[in-house]
This record gives structure tokens, sequence and C-alpha cells, in this order.
């Protein structure tokens, strides 16, 4: 098992503690001069490889990242925390509003192929679009086993013993490698980057990419109608009585006269 090299992806998302807010078009959300940063679940992702490396599981950990220009600041927070280098797929602003899953799946896989990858690790889902689909798609394309919502990897002979988080609790899995992991929220804990590791983090590689670089059109499927803020809650009322409630729901027509 040494000597592994892992991919892993990095999305450049709105920061989590950013209020968010609709365009007045209503085309999509304001990006314009709003703070962005790694994807938290894709962070624990980079963590994860990290770690394996330390432990000497695996050799190198190169972090991939599609989108504008600015993506580069995240890559170099990888980097920082302990890539060894990085790959930019520049995507300008126009196709990047239309990019989907799919789209990242297909560099991914044709990355991992030309890296000669053994792990592609990203995190379960990005906390903008919630898609939850590019793993299982690079997966999917690769014909790869894959290990999805992981919250414990461990090393047991040739395989990688993974424990996923699922609805009824949790589920223990052998996969064979290559494989795709996803990370869950309880993977573990990312760390702070140093500053000397930021200073670092400067002179690793980045190499600099298009998706026609691997083959990929970003041809979009679909089209966005219309984005809406969620319906504001209307304030509750403190009723003095059974009968007064039962009144109030038969006036909103939620129980019948």
């Amino acid at each position: 098992m040494s000597g592994l090299r892992v991919l892993v992806g990095c999305k450049r998302v709105i920061d989590y503690a950013v209020k968010i807010r609709v365009k007045p078009d209503k085309t999509g959300v304001v990006t314009d001069g709003v703070k962005h940063s790694m994807n938290p679940f894709d962070e624990i992702a980079v963590e994860e490889a990290v770690r394996m490396k330390e432990k000497k599981i695996v050799s190198e950990v190169v972090a991939v990242s599609c989108g504008p220009a600015q993506c580069q600041e995240i890559l170099r927070t990888a980097m920082a925390m302990g890539a060894d280098r990085a790959i930019h797929v520049e995507v300008d602003a126009k196709n990047y509003d239309t990019m989907l899953p799919l789209h990242v799946a297909k560099i991914l896989s044709k990355i991992a192929q030309e890296e000669k990858a053994d792990i592609v690790f990203t995190g379960k889902q990005a906390i903008d679009d919630d898609a939850n689909q590019t793993a299982q798609m690079v997966a999917g394309i690769l014909n790869w086993p894959q290990a999805t919502f992981a919250s414990k990897i461990e090393k047991v002979d040739g395989n990688l013993k993974v424990t996923r988080e699922i609805d009824g609790g949790l589920e223990t899995i052998s996969v064979k490698l290559p494989a795709v992991i996803s990370s869950d929220l309880r993977l573990n804990e990312p760390r702070y980057a140093t500053l000397p590791n930021i200073m670092k983090a400067k002179k690793k590689p980045l190499v600099k990419k298009t998706p026609k670089d691997y083959g990929v059109e970003l041809t979009s499927t679909q089209q966005v109608l219309k984005v809406d803020e969620p319906l504001t809650r209307q304030a509750g009322s403190k009723l003095g009585s059974v009968e007064e409630l039962v009144q109030k729901l038969r006036d909103a027509g939620l129980v019948p006269s």
C-alpha cells in the first residue's frame, strides 16, 4: 500500500458564514465582493489525504480545482495544509455558472487516469449546490469502487476499510484500490494552515489547464429559470385555549368544520 497517489477535488464556494443574497434579476446569487473559501467537506478530504501521507500510506497528494482564476487561492490553501502540488483547470465565469457535476466528474476522471491516481477523494457535497453527485459520477466513469459519506478510513491489508454514515446509522465496507471516496463531516477536523506552511505553499508547483486539455466540453443541458429566496416564516401567536386553536385551524381550512 506504500506509494499511493491521492487526487483531491477542491471546490471554491461562498464561505459558510456568509448570508446568501439573491440577485435582483433572480438569475442566481450574489458572488461579487463576497468572501469565498474551500468547500468545508473538501477541506476534510484534504486533511484525510494529508493524514494518510503522514501515516506513510500515501506518498503524494495532488489537489485539483475547476473554476475561475481565484480557485488558485483554494489550491494554495490545500498545499499549505500538506498537499504536494496542484492542478487548476481554469473555467471562465460564463461557463462556470452553467458547469455541472458531470463536467467536473469527467475532468477528475481524466486527471485520475493521467496521474495514475490510486484514490480520488472529494467532499460528500458542496455547500453551494448540495448536489452530492461528483464522487459517484467519477466512480461510474472510471468503473472504480466507491465509498461515500466516509466517517472513518483504515488500511487493512491491500484494501481500505471505510465506515460510512447512512440513514440507519453506520455501515462498514471494504473497497479495493483504485477507489473513489467522499468525506463526511465526522471524518476529521481539518488543521489550520500555519504561516510557515502558507509560505512554503507559494513555492509548490501549480499547473494551469483547461477543460479542453482533458477533452471535456462544458455544454450545459440545464437552464436556470429563476432563483428565489425561501419563504419567510411568519411569526407565531399565543392562544388562550384549545377551543381558540381549533377555531383558528378551522378558519385556515386545516381541519373540517
